[in-house]
């Protein structure tokens, strides 16, 4: 491998993981892949729409030299964009619910950016980030842009999002080989889910495409949210539309409960060795579902989102004596 420029380079091409182990210890059928994007350099997937987002703005015009970059994040997006921006050179400002946990403010804060953390609204519960609680992130952002004249990337409404995790998909067939029959995604931005699906669908337009969405909080599934909403599955599931999501690339929705993310983030750890955050533990958990009902014996392709060390302050991975 020769020698980079710098990180941004490191951005992309990791490894794809079959879990045969995980796969064994739960005596299903069939294989599960993941796509380790944990190891990116910030720790999650989101520096492939933080460099693709940035760099799109700059060639459309968007982003002038020096001006500040301002972002609502749950932390991913954020860290991706601290990264990035202190390479380009552009100060920037992560807007965060209080309810995401505190190390992912931390690693935004070591990339030299600027968080602005915002109360939970009333009723929410901490390391739980309801509708309510992005809505006043989104406010707050709104706010700071507008004082500050600040360039907003928009994640949520950004289709640059999607456009830079076709990437993802289009690594994850080639190192397949094409021997993937379905993918499961959690919802989130919908960039990923959108991303992958698109890639996958140009290889082969049979795909199974399966949108996760957490068991408290359902909504593109038709059912009805629970009364008390909230999950600890952080970065997604909020229970509403999400803009750029096309409902035309979902064959089906997988419910995932607080309890089986967490069981399988940590099966993830201790059997196959791959330390990861609540939303992988959530898409293993669907694979696993999908290998146990309508996709028995195939092959599905899932995406470890981000690094279990943004969780250490959480109940993901308790202290044991």
């Amino acid at each position: 491998m020769a020698v980079m420029g710098s990180i941004l380079e490191a951005i992309g091409n990791t490894p794809l993981v079959n879990l045969e182990r995980l796969v064994k210890h739960w005596k299903i059928e069939g294989r599960i892949l993941a796509k380790l994007d944990n190891l990116n350099p910030s720790g999650s997937k989101k520096d492939r729409i933080a460099l693709g987002m940035i760099r799109s703005a700059e060639r459309k015009g968007l982003l002038r030299r020096g001006q500040t970059v301002i972002e609502e994040t749950s932390g991913n997006t954020g860290n991706g964009l601290a990264l990035v921006c202190a390479l380009l050179g552009y100060p920037f400002i992560a807007v965060m619910s209080k309810g995401n946990s505190i190390e992912r403010v931390r690693v935004s804060n070591a990339f030299g950016a600027k968080v602005v953390r915002v109360d939970q609204a009333p009723g929410s519960k901490s390391g739980e980030v309801s509708a309510a609680d992005l809505d006043l992130v989104i406010k707050e952002t709104e706010r700071l842009t507008k004082e500050l004249g600040a360039f907003c990337v928009g994640q949520f409404h950004n289709a640059d999002n999607a456009t830079a995790q076709e990437t993802t998909g289009d690594e994850m067939w080639e190192q397949s080989e094409g021997k993937i029959d379905a993918i499961a995604d959690f919802v989130g931005t919908g960039g990923g889910f959108v991303g992958i699906a698109t890639a996958m669908r140009r290889h082969d337009p049979k795909t199974r495409c399966y949108l996760i969405e957490p068991a408290n909080a359902p909504y593109y599934s038709g059912e009805k949210p629970k009364e008390e909403a909230g999950h600890h599955i952080q970065g997604g599931g909020y229970a509403r539309e999400v803009p750029f999501l096309d409902r035309s690339l979902i064959t089906g929705c997988v419910s995932v409960s607080d309890e089986e993310a967490i069981e399988s983030a940590r099966l993830l750890s201790s059997v196959e060795g791959i330390f990861c955050g609540f939303s992988a533990g959530a898409n293993v958990a669907a694979a696993r579902k999908l290998l146990e009902g309508t996709e028995k014996g195939k092959t599905v392709a899932v995406v470890i989102c981000d690094s279990g060390f943004k969780y250490l302050s959480t109940d993901l991975y308790p202290l044991k004596d």
